[in-house]
């Protein structure tokens, strides 16, 4: 099974080498700074050299065509040469040479493809012909392609915009295109076939959401989210053999397995209405399914399809980060295996619980090239550093004060709370001057046009003539007397005076409800 994209998505050597799984994952392909090598899976859950090149020259791109002596290669100092060998006789089958860098190449037992980054060459296996080229693709830099292991659903996969997540569908049998397929938004980041040839994955550069296509009827079948805080580079998606799980691998520790069900393998049908599970009824994740399916038509359609997308069903992590990774999901002596390949040049080896999913155990850990110095591969104890795009592993056994390889300064411990007097000034205090007594309230206006009214009466010794007394100063209220008492009583030199008024009040003005303090 071809996994990812191309060079850059799959299993690029920057940083590392070049790993992949062939089509049906019973062997493991690897090209390093002396050559390629061949491994094949044993029953045992164990890895085995079968072939290793040799020739001196770094590998840049390798696959094998399933278990085949049939192996495609391309080497770091001819990039635009593709050789094609027969690794058991050590002999050169052909080569072709192209007008740019190949960024990836696919095989299948019908069709070889060859990847540029602005066309597709096909490929007869059989004599190596070219039998067609798609010119004038939009630029695809990553060499994104994915081809069909099915030969009568022998179709091929590449990006049909650089803006957006469209995806070209181009029969490599019958050499005419077949469909389109928007999947996404944003531009595409991997691809991946089934095994049948009827189910295409694909993943976008936000890395949230997961999607699931019927080909040729563009159905969407699936819709799986990865998470929601945080956006990832999918570098990997790879079904399983039955069709029933989806391996994604990305920059982060995590990788994540999707169930498919058995719909991937009986292919779409007309939709009924589903039958009353008791057990899921009873319970209440099965009651919490209902609801959000009855109420999803009510919803808004962004609400109803983040409601609808899928979760992981099983997850497994990675304990170095920093490395691209490939999977592949098989059978080893009759039980699921999560297999994780790294270009550190380490291979995982997962137990997958086909019933409940849920966190996957790592049974085995193989190194499966030594000395990778050459390579760029880095130490174990330094991998774990390596990468700036995991959120997981940074809160995970590291400093909080410490996010995703970047230290910050370690904050200072409290400093102790002073002590009492040292908040006082040194010497005594001025001593507040107390308030002043209240003045008389003056008359207001009302008052004083009644007042000379009044006097001019009283010239004419009429009853008017009544001289208007002042009005008497009110009582202050509780509260303000507690404060004048409390400003003009002496300071007590044992009680430390935390903060000193510099304003001096001058008076209070009264008002019915408001009191103000000038």
């Amino acid at each position: 099974m071809s996994l990812g994209g191309g060079q850059n998505t799959e299993g690029s050597n920057a940083g590392g080498i070049f790993v992949q799984f062939n089509q049906d994952c019973t062997s493991l392909v690897a090209g390093s700074s002396s050559g390629y090598h061949l491994f094949s899976l044993t029953p045992d859950d164990g890895i085995e050299e079968i072939y290793a090149s040799r020739s001196g020259q770094e590998t840049c791109l390798v696959d094998r065509l399933f278990s085949s002596s049939l192996v495609a290669v391309v080497t770091v100092s001819a990039p635009r040469k593709l050789i094609v060998c027969h690794y058991k006789k050590g002999t050169e089958i052909c080569n072709y040479s192209y007008s740019n860098t190949i960024l990836a190449v696919k095989l299948n037992r019908s069709r070889l493809i060859v990847c540029l980054e602005e066309s597709l060459h096909i490929h007869n296996i059989r004599d190596m012909k070219i039998l067609h080229t798609i010119r004038d693709t939009p630029p695809n830099p990553r060499g994104l392609c994915a081809l069909s292991p099915c030969v009568d659903h022998c179709y091929v996969a590449y990006p049909g915009s650089s803006a957006v997540g469209e995806v070209q569908i181009f029969d490599a049998v019958h050499l005419n295109a077949k469909c389109v397929i928007s999947a996404h938004d944003s531009p595409l980041a991997a691809l991946a076939w089934s095994m049948c040839g009827r189910r295409l994955a694909t993943a976008s550069e936000r890395g949230t959401v997961i999607r699931v296509f019927a080909v040729p009827e563009r159905t969407r079948l699936y819709e799986f989210r990865r998470g929601v805080k945080r956006c990832v580079s999918i570098a990997c998606l790879a079904f399983s053999a039955c069709g029933a799980y989806l391996a994604a691998t990305s920059n982060t520790e995590t990788v994540h397995v999707f169930r498919l069900g058995e719909a991937a393998a009986a292919g779409p049908a007309p939709a009924e209405p589903a039958p009353a599970d008791d057990d899921a009824a009873a319970g209440w994740m099965g009651w919490l399914s209902s609801a959000v399916s009855a109420g999803a038509g009510y919803l808004p359609a962004q609400v109803a399809d983040v409601l609808a997308q899928g979760r992981a069903f099983a997850a497994a992590r990675l304990p170095h980060t920093g490395y691209r990774a490939v999977a592949a999901i098989t059978n080893v002596a009759r039980a699921p295996r999560l297999l994780v390949a790294t270009a550190q040049g380490v291979l995982y080896v997962y137990a997958l619980d086909a019933g409940e999913g849920g966190e996957c155990a790592l049974l085995r850990q193989h190194q499966f090239l030594e000395g990778l110095a050459g390579a760029g591969a880095a130490p174990p104890e330094a991998s774990a550093l390596s990468t700036s795009n995991s959120y997981a592993g940074a809160l995970r056994g590291r400093d909080p004060l410490r996010m995703t390889g970047t230290a910050f300064p370690s904050r200072p411990p409290p400093a102790p709370p002073p002590c009492p007097a040292a908040l006082s000034p040194p010497g005594p205090l001025p001593r507040p001057r107390p308030w002043r007594g209240l003045r008389p309230a003056r008359l207001t206006a009302s008052r004083r046009v009644g007042a000379r009214a009044g006097a001019g009466r009283g010239a004419g010794g009429g009853a008017g003539a009544r001289a208007l007394r002042p009005a008497r100063p009110q009582a202050l209220p509780a509260h303000a007397r507690r404060a004048r008492a409390a400003l003009a009583a002496p300071r007590d030199p044992q009680r430390p005076r935390v903060h000193t008024c510099k304003v001096r009040p001058i008076c209070i003005i009264r008002h019915p409800r408001i009191y103000f303090v000038m």
